[in-house]
């Protein structure tokens, strides 16, 4: 299932709306940089790639704003040693894995 990603800049998060909840990932930008720290999914929305997916539209937003990621979050660390082809994301000298 395709959910449409919202960039939250004043919650400094990026978000779906499902069904009345909101998993999210929180972000702190810094010039060039997005240090992704935190992701949250709610307890109904567990196990259903919901993580995954937010995860992958948060790149891919990332990738096209030409940011350099650094991720704080094990969650997102996870997602992008699983998918090396965001590797080139990753602020160089840090190691995911």
């Amino acid at each position: 299932m395709e959910y449409e990603l919202i960039n939250n800049e004043e919650a400094k998060q990026y978000e779906f709306h499902i069904e009345g909840q909101v998993p999210k990932i929180e972000y702190i930008k810094a010039k060039d940089k997005i240090y992704l720290t935190h992701t949250e999914i709610p307890k109904g929305l567990e196990g259903k790639g919901i993580g995954s997916a937010l995860v992958k539209q948060a790149l891919d937003d990332v990738r096209e704003k030409d940011l350099t990621l650094v991720p704080l979050c094990p969650f997102v660390a996870l997602f992008i040693k699983r998918h090396p082809e965001y590797k080139t994301l990753v602020l160089k000298g840090i190691n995911i894995g």
